[in-house]
């Protein structure tokens, strides 16, 4: 399940290297919209996929705090999802995870406590489709 906006470029990238029969679907779930700063959730489009019985990979562009993303787990779980996987582009190593010692399951790249944009991250609603990941001083 490809995690709009951010996954989208990433999943567009992965999805053609995995060599198995898959569904694909996504979720549309923000804390953010056009800002930098996170606030309350806000559910946009849910999968229309049937999860139940099944494993679920999350693709998505960054694992920062984790809020969004173990929230998008629980959904997948409660909708009866057997497992869900976490892939992530860019997975930020710092000590506010909303859950202790959360990790991606598979990640692109690990960065540092700076904010970065780029390849599906973005600034404010912009900059998402830069070709690399770029990190920002300053924000």
């Amino acid at each position: 399940i490809t995690i709009m906006n951010g996954g989208l470029i990433f999943a567009g990238q992965i999805l053609t290297k995995l060599a198995f029969p898959l569904e694909i679907d996504y979720i549309h779930a923000t804390r953010y919209g056009n800002e930098i700063k996170g606030e309350e959730l806000n559910w946009i489009v849910k999968p229309q996929s049937e999860l139940k019985g099944k494993t679920v990979l999350l693709l998505d562009d960054i694992l920062d705090e984790g809020i969004t993303l173990a929230a998008i787990a629980r959904y997948c779980l409660q909708q009866g999802a057997a497992e869900v996987l976490m892939a992530v582009l860019v997975e930020k190593l710092h000590l506010r995870k909303v859950t202790p010692g959360m990790r991606a399951d598979f990640t692109g790249v690990e960065v540092g406590d700076r904010f970065v944009l780029g390849y599906g991250l973005d600034y404010k609603g912009y900059w998402r489709n830069a070709p690399g990941i770029y990190a920002v001083k300053g924000l």
